[in-house]
């Protein structure tokens, strides 16, 4: 790898780790809120954030061709995950949630392929599979074995999601990472406007402060200010590339849940995460190759 790829892991692991508490928050707020009203309201609430940076950095409007790139990572990241996620929010653990959402790194270096102009090598894909079954074991491991209903949500979720991010990372190359996400909450409000507000009239109140809390959290750093660095990574080093260090997801949800909610992390855990990172350090050197690269500095 060179520099500026290393640079782009770094930042998409800062990216990851925002990531990293979005499912254990979303389960906070669905067990009192309406889980179409979570995943569609705090992307609202961020589109608000979204148009005032817009608006005072005066960033020129897409073009039509950008506008149709950001109606798909719309589809991805504002809506099909949000939703998808907290549907199944509402009768799995975010633990097991890891179980589907392990598989996400994969589909993203599989868009990566079909639209971003990437071709990874042979090796790239067997460290990129061993990466995602060790993830996947592990959290089958965590669950007792056992899969729901509610993983077929996750499948949706990460399938779409990983469109998202990877239609995203394409663009970011042309105009920045965070303006990438900041376009595509501001072109998706006025959408998004009359199902929250009719959402928030069926939505029983009040709800706790612990809950408002979290959805403070899905919608700052999960819904925005977390693909500042995840776009910004993608468009750096590669979207297939990049997209392997959220493998680490699961262990900074278990590490975090550990040090904010006084969960326990047994040593076998540790170890899993150890095999994770080393499939990542060693896939790192495996070469893609067309890959473009270039396009506005991110």
């Amino acid at each position: 790898m060179n520099s500026r790829e290393s640079r782009g892991m770094l930042i998409g692991l800062i990216g990851v780790l925002i990531f990293s508490l979005t499912l254990p928050m979303t389960r906070i707020v669905v067990a009192e809120v309406n889980p179409l009203l979570n995943g569609l309201g705090r992307a609202l609430v961020a589109a608000v954030f979204a148009g005032a940076l817009l608006w005072w950095r005066k960033e020129p409007w897409p073009t039509r061709s950008q506008l149709k790139s950001l109606a798909v990572t719309s589809l991805g990241v504002i809506v099909a995950f949000p939703v998808f996620s907290a549907w199944a929010m509402k009768t799995i653990p975010a633990s097991h949630g890891a179980v589907v959402n392990g598989l996400q790194p994969f589909f993203v270096a599989i868009y990566a392929y079909w639209l971003g102009g990437e071709r990874p090598s042979r090796g790239f894909w067997v460290f990129a599979l061993l990466g995602s079954a060790l993830v996947i074991a592990f959290a089958l491991r965590a669950g007792g074995g056992s899969l729901h209903a509610a993983d077929g949500l996750m499948l949706l979720a990460v399938v779409i999601g990983a469109l998202g991010y990877a239609e995203g990372g394409k663009l970011a190359r042309e105009m920045g990472g965070w303006q990438v996400i900041c376009w595509a909450l501001v072109v998706s409000a006025p959408v998004l406007l009359l199902p929250v507000g009719w959402l928030a009239w069926q939505q029983p109140w009040p709800v706790s402060s612990r809950a408002w809390g979290a959805f403070a959290y899905v919608t700052l750093f999960s819904q925005f200010i977390g693909f500042f660095a995840w776009y910004a990574g993608l468009a750096m080093g590669g979207i297939a590339r990049v997209g392997q260090v959220q493998l680490l997801q699961i262990f900074f949800t278990i590490a975090l849940s550990a040090l904010f909610f006084g969960e326990q992390v047994d040593a076998v855990t540790w170890l899993f995460a150890a095999g994770v990172v080393l499939t990542i350090a060693l896939g790192k050197n495996m070469k893609i190759g067309a890959s473009r690269l270039t396009g506005k500095p991110v």
